[in-house]
């Protein structure tokens, strides 16, 4: 009944305190707290820190542990999660980089005149890693003034409301908590062939390479394989992407098919319906220097000893199902972010959900993450943003016969003069015409995808209808104009190309 594996069990007041050891704190001192901490929070990444700020902030007294298993080469990072040390910030950065590549080169055709460009791996690596070494510090700095207890320890439950927590150097403590939030987030997966771990890396270790990769082979087509793919393109690379069946699977697949168009038309090679089986020697056996892993991401939930609490995950993904407030099948337990059972993998995400879950739990509040119209982009080198349904989601929930699909070509006035990817851009949005054509799905295909997406983000929550759309005045000449001024729909089978501004 308790799920207390010690004896004796111990109740004062019809209510299970713990074993010997609390008991005795209770008899000694009635008013003392039962548990160390008001909360534990197991993960130290986005998410985890967002709760534990929070929960610290409304008067709690809060715990983060937070522990990095080196990869198989060794790689390994300071607190702040995926997102700041092997994710988004050095992703964005490394994107940028040539991004500036690309802008060097279209320089020219606007007048500028210098020698032949030439990148510098390492200084871009350490310029990076510097910058993301200031992130970890500020995280740390940012919860000693909150008055979070952070350890750098491994987090394991051994019993209901305890867990233990074990250092680099094997160091083990015991620390108790009335409530517990699991943000441990993912891990590359590994492909299980002979060779993978041993010669090959993942992105957990790209960042931090100490030198070029030179020619490179990515083994996947999730968007960490073809965010990877473009920038090491885009600094020069010889670059191929070994796909198994689609690309950028769970997204609209015509963004996804015209993103991967757009990268094979600029020189990264795809080979399609590949599955590696083996890696020898550190090369494959087409000769890449280095070979890159970017199958699909694991929870990092089958070593924190989830059964000793009760806990139900997916065993086929270690995923943890919660209900529609993060409460897991414990009620003392809770999780966010990346291990979540069917929610998106996203950085805001994780921080909105833990933030409004420290509010829930602490300040009587009651207002809940929306999973739904969440804005996202992935940073191909033609970057891709979207908001709310995929079509193909879109038709399976309303039926084809129930949306109107608007769409168009473009091309963006800063292409023009360098004279590239004329009518590559594209835009679409999904309306349901059954609810006065209000906008279900946004897809945006060109220069700064974020910046536009985000925009149209919050129009989609609030219920934006392509009436709307149209009668917003576009800012001229801009990207982001487009999307009021869409007039032909995939219906009438109308041209999309657009001939100039």
């Amino acid at each position: 009944m308790t799920g207390q594996k010690t004896v004796p069990n111990v109740f004062i007041n019809k209510t299970h305190v713990g074993g010997w050891d609390k008991t005795k704190q209770q008899l000694l001192n009635p008013d003392a707290e039962t548990y160390d901490y008001d909360l534990i929070v197991i993960g130290g990444g986005s998410g985890g820190l967002a709760c534990s700020k929070e929960a610290a902030t409304l008067g709690k007294k809060v715990m983060v542990l937070d522990y990095v298993v080196p990869t198989p080469k060794g790689t390994t990072w300071g607190l702040g999660g995926t997102c700041v040390n092997v994710g988004c910030i050095p992703k964005k950065l490394m994107h940028q980089t040539a991004l500036l590549g690309t802008a060097m080169q279209d320089a020219r055709k606007y007048g500028w005149e210098f020698d032949e460009m030439k990148h510098n791996w390492v200084i871009m690596k350490e310029a990076i890693n510097n910058y993301i070494g200031s992130l970890n510090w500020g995280y740390r700095v940012a919860l000693r003034d909150k008055n979070v207890n952070y350890v750098n320890a491994y987090a394991e439950f051994v019993e209901p409301h305890k867990i233990k927590a074990t250092t680099k150097r094997g160091k083990e403590t015991m620390h108790t908590a009335a409530r517990f939030v699991l943000a441990t987030g993912e891990r590359p997966r590994y492909l299980g062939i002979p060779g993978d771990k041993e010669f090959c890396i993942t992105s957990d270790d790209l960042f931090s390479l100490p030198y070029c990769p030179g020619k490179t082979l990515l083994i996947g087509a999730s968007y960490v394989a073809l965010e990877c793919a473009g920038f090491l393109a885009g600094l020069g690379l010889d670059v191929t992407v070994m796909v198994r069946s689609i690309l950028l699977r769970g997204f609209d697949q015509e963004m996804a098919n015209r993103a991967g168009e757009h990268m094979e038309e600029h020189g990264v090679k795809f080979l399609r319906k590949y599955v590696p089986v083996k890696v020898c020697g550190g090369v494959c056996v087409w000769g890449w220097g280095w070979v890159l892993i970017a199958v699909g991401r694991d929870a990092c939930t089958d070593k924190i000893g989830l059964a000793q609490a009760g806990v139900k995950v997916n065993p086929k993904n270690g995923k943890v199902p919660v209900d529609d407030e993060e409460q897991t099948n414990v009620p003392y337990i809770y999780a966010i972010g990346d291990i979540l059972e069917g929610k998106w993998e996203l950085t805001p995400v994780a921080i909105q959900a833990g933030k409004l879950l420290a509010r829930r739990l602490y300040a009587g509040a009651s207002l809940k993450c929306d999973y739904v119209n969440v804005p996202t982009t992935v940073f191909t080198p033609l970057e891709y943003g979207c908001c709310g349904r995929s079509e193909e989601k879109a038709i399976e929930m309303y039926g084809e016969e129930n949306l109107e699909i608007y769409h168009s070509l473009f091309w963006p006035l800063e292409f023009t003069v360098a004279n590239r990817d004329n009518n590559k851009c594209y835009s679409k949005i999904i309306c349901n015409k059954l609810d006065n054509e209000r906008v279900i799905g946004f897809h945006y295909l060109g220069p700064n995808a974020g910046e536009v997406t985000q925009g149209y983000g919050v129009a989609i929550k609030c219920g934006v209808t392509k009436e709307q759309l149209d009668n917003t005045i576009g800012i001229h000449p801009t990207c982001a104009e487009m999307f009021t001024t869409l007039d032909v729909t995939k219906s009438s089978g109308g041209d999309i190309a657009q001939a100039g501004c």
